[in-house]
């Protein structure tokens, strides 16, 4: 693996989360949501440290999430 790479994504104001599905779709990590399905059931994502399975994860603010060489903190 290269450098890792860190984002954040902020939530709007009233949003208290984000599905990780759709996370990796606005991000552009996945390019539809069948993709980011398969990218999570590969077990190639990590929230807080570890393996994430669920599709539909709420992510909240400060999760870490990591995919590939990217790291996304949620804020």
């Amino acid at each position: 693996m290269g450098k890792e790479v860190n984002h954040t994504f902020q939530l709007k104001e009233g949003q208290h989360y984000i599905q990780l599905n759709k996370l990796l779709q606005v991000l552009q990590i996945a390019q539809t949501g069948g993709h980011a399905k398969l990218i999570i059931q590969n077990k190639e994502v990590r929230v807080n440290g570890s393996v994430e399975t669920q599709i539909r994860k709420k992510l909240k603010h400060a999760d870490v999430v990591l995919v590939s060489d990217l790291s996304i903190v949620i804020t």
